[in-house]
């Protein structure tokens, strides 16, 4: 670019941050997954006693109290090294996930402010969102069209036809980051979106297998992240409903009885965290009758 023979747009260098921490990210979940086989290597190690002892706890209830250890009161000292291994192997293991909730929502405060459409599409994450755009701004010059995008992403339909079969399948090309990423959106939706349940559910009896469904859904989704990489999604306002609760002096918890939801789910509704069209009109109705 510098020698002005490069024909393609440049990178975008307010995705290097994103990058940052997205590299960042992936570094400590690795050294957690590490951590915690480390965690399994020295109790399967370890004498029968001190592995009987935690053998039958749930994960996060092991990691509770291997933090809480106290090595100094054993006696014997071999047992006590264990122990203080553990200890330090387990509070290595909480320490990274801190880190990793803190990363993800530093991911999520510069993704939205980067692109509020995009993260305001269902089933978008901060770590989703954030590949999504290092992707776009990776490849400025293949967001050309939404199937440039899809062909990016390795979402376009690969023809595999043979006589009178007429099919498709799914495309091993590709940014593969991006194609994870818009399989996650997918795969959310397919548990959180009844839409999309009952889109799956409707070509399965038609006869389509699931990778073939996962496929067309993943080329859907491309061709709306699409639209908002471009500027043309719209971003839904929730900003009215904490006022409009408030000023009834409805409390967060009569709201989600009334509504048969979580409390939580309400919160991330009126803090934007969330989008649910379909359920944000459905409370601004209740909110207007009560």
């Amino acid at each position: 670019m510098l020698s002005g023979e490069a024909r393609t747009d440049p990178k975008s260098a307010s995705i290097e941050p994103l990058r940052a921490l997205n590299i960042t990210r992936r570094s400590a979940i690795k050294a957690q997954q590490a951590t915690w086989r480390q965690i399994g290597c020295v109790l399967v190690n370890a004498p029968a006693a001190v592995r009987d002892r935690y053998r039958n706890l749930p994960d996060a209830k092991l990691l509770s109290v291997l933090a809480g250890l106290r090595p100094g009161r054993c006696l014997d000292p071999d047992e006590a090294d264990l122990l203080y291994s553990l200890r330090v192997l387990a509070r290595r293991h909480r320490d990274l996930g801190t880190e990793i909730k803190d990363i993800e929502a530093r991911m999520l405060a510069r993704a939205t402010r980067a692109n509020p459409g995009l993260m305001a599409i269902k089933g978008v994450g901060p770590v989703t969102g954030t590949q999504l755009l290092i992707t776009a701004g990776d490849n400025p010059d293949r967001l050309r069209s939404s199937a440039s995008f899809a062909a990016l992403c390795g979402t376009s339909p690969m023809p595999v036809s043979s006589g009178r079969t007429d099919r498709h399948r799914l495309s091993r090309g590709g940014d593969r980051q991006a194609n994870s990423a818009l399989h996650r959106i997918a795969k959310n939706r397919m548990t959180h979106d009844p839409a999309t349940r009952a889109y799956r559910d409707s070509h399965l009896d038609k006869g389509w297998t699931l990778p073939a469904v996962y496929r067309a859904l993943k080329r859907a989704v491309a061709r709306e992240i699409f639209q908002a990489l471009t500027g043309h999604c719209s971003v839904p306002d929730y900003s009215d409903l904490r006022p409009s609760r408030q000023a009834k002096n409805i409390t967060l918890t009569n709201a989600a009885t009334a509504l048969g939801v979580w409390p939580a789910r309400v919160g991330e509704l009126e803090l934007s965290r969330r989008r649910d069209d379909d359920f944000a009109d459905r409370y601004r109705a209740w909110l207007a009758a009560a």
